[in-house]
């Protein structure tokens, strides 16, 4: 067995941004999404030892669910500018450590995530860890493809495999999406059946699998739920295609590109001394003074993101 690590960049760099206490460079740089996100990377390498590994951001601009639904994420409030000047810097680790960046106009992360998942799925050997702070990827968990994410914080992880899934929601992998479809997101704005909830939600699908099923026997439902799903069939299917992660966007996972290599020391150690790494230059170097760190990073050492 190979083990392939995708990591979705924007989604452990919220993470990072939001659990990571803010602290500066002594040129008042902020920089606690970078130390998460390069924290959160170097124990992944240390510590599962990939065999390959890639990393997905979202790019500016919108997505073809933008371009469907105007709605889609519009109630979600923007991120301050100290959040998203700190993406280049993230850029610039990932690419010190050279590891390959994936990305697509018009898709998100999550959906070239999926993509490159599916795709290596078809290699025999090949078992995929997506890490992520997103728990709509929780849909691409298979036999091969499993999901690695931190809870309750940042120190606390969970690998998600298709039983953790079941004995969380009650439903298969490839029902998440159909119970968004439902139920809605707010955090994405999307309105699923107005009136159905969680627990109606989790009913029709245990009973019905999916949403398509549940229509082809709308004659067997009554009262007012009936009126509600008739009344919101479109959104139904509408919310349901905009909750469902792309698998064949048009990206080409290289595995020989993706091979975890021994990483640079010297370039890595160059940049973190630009950020003021210190604590993260000791675990590249095994050595560990304790005297040189500046108060900011004592203060966020422990708080590794795995």
């Amino acid at each position: 067995m190979t083990k392939l690590i995708l990591i979705d960049g924007n989604a452990i760099m919220h993470r990072a941004y939001h659990a990571i206490p803010p602290f500066k460079t002594s040129k008042g740089t902020l920089v606690n999404a970078v130390y998460g996100f390069s924290s959160m990377l170097l124990n992944i390498l240390n510590k599962e030892h990939p065999d390959f590994i890639a990393v997905s951001f979202d790019l500016k601009g919108p997505t073809f669910r933008h371009e469907e639904y105007k709605e889609y994420k519009a109630t979600r409030v923007k991120a301050p500018d100290d959040f998203y000047e700190q993406i280049p810097m993230i850029r610039r680790v990932v690419e010190a450590f050279g590891i390959p960046i994936y990305e697509k106009e018009g898709f998100e992360a999550d959906d070239v995530l999926g993509t490159l998942a599916t795709q290596a799925e078809k290699s025999e050997d090949v078992y995929t860890y997506i890490v992520t702070g997103d728990m709509d990827a929780i849909q691409l968990v298979s036999e091969k493809t499993f999901v690695y994410t931190p809870v309750r914080g940042i120190a606390e992880t969970i690998t998600y495999d298709i039983p953790k899934v079941f004995a969380k929601y009650g439903l298969t992998p490839a029902q998440i999406p159909e119970l968004k479809g439902l139920k809605g997101d707010s955090s994405d704005n999307i309105k699923g059946v107005n009136g159905v909830g969680d627990k109606t939600a989790l009913i029709l699908l245990q009973k019905y699998g999916t949403i398509d099923n549940i229509y082809r026997h709308i004659d067997e439902i009554e009262g007012k739920l009936k009126e509600k799903l008739s009344m919101d069939k479109d959104s139904a299917f509408q919310s349901l295609h905009l909750a469902t992660i792309v698998r064949d966007v048009p990206v080409s996972l290289n595995l020989e590109a993706c091979v975890s290599h021994a990483y640079d020391k010297e370039k890595i150690i160059s940049l973190f001394q630009e950020f003021e790494f210190k604590s993260l230059i000791a675990k590249l170097t095994n050595f560990n003074n304790h005297s040189d760190r500046t108060r900011a990073e004592d203060s966020v050492e422990q708080q590794t993101l795995f």
